[in-house]
């Protein structure tokens, strides 16, 4: 009945009013806009020679300190520190004290080596932005000195929280859950590799 009472041009300009229109710019935003994996399981893509070259021109400071001396000491004594911790807690008993210290060093040690991805330090244009602390040591080699001995220190850690608990069965399958989740991300078949589950 209204579209009766239009005339034709009245009626041409809310048509075109109504159907949506493309811009450049959402045309532009359409191009750019990666397409969504279906996959949970991604294989980060290797730098291209521009990344490589910023991340030559400087040393990363980042990564570059787990070299210095002290730096693997820090480990067993962060060990040591948690294990005093929770020996003041006296409602645990030993069993509970060894898995809580293993589960607290290995929770921290995944989320440092490989949850938080770049620098806090903005000296390389950003080269490191998509890389774990652990694939941006010794430039992503593998099995190198120091990437040996922190996969060596859940594996020792593990074993011993097992030995001091008695062998439980529930605290053994606890902890080696918690050793497979952050010595598995430190083995080459990891190395850029991403799991998302969202």
């Amino acid at each position: 009945m209204a579209s009766q009472n239009l005339k034709p041009n009245q009626e041409n300009e809310i048509y075109d009013y109504l159907t949506p229109t493309h811009s450049p710019h959402s045309a532009h935003t359409a191009n750019t806009r990666k397409r969504r994996s279906s996959s949970i399981i991604q294989h980060l893509e290797p730098d291209n020679i521009e990344t490589k070259i910023d991340q030559s021109l400087n040393p990363n400071v980042n990564a570059n300190w787990v070299h210095n001396k002290g730096a693997w000491v820090i480990h067993i004594v962060l060990i040591i520190f948690l294990k005093v911790f929770f020996n003041f807690i006296s409602v645990l008993d030993n069993d509970w004290r060894w898995t809580l210290t293993n589960l607290t060093y290995n929770i921290g040690s995944y989320i440092m080596f490989h949850q938080v991805k770049g620098t806090p330090f903005e000296f390389n244009s950003g080269a490191y932005d998509n890389l774990t602390m652990w694939e941006q040591i010794d430039n992503g080699d593998q099995y190198t000195p120091t990437k040996k001995f922190l996969m060596l220190v859940p594996i020792g850690l593990f074993l011993i929280s097992t030995h001091y608990s008695n062998y439980n069965l529930n605290l053994f399958i606890l902890n080696g859950v918690c050793c497979l989740c952050v010595v598995v991300p430190k083995l080459a078949i990891s190395h850029r590799l991403r799991v998302t589950l969202y």
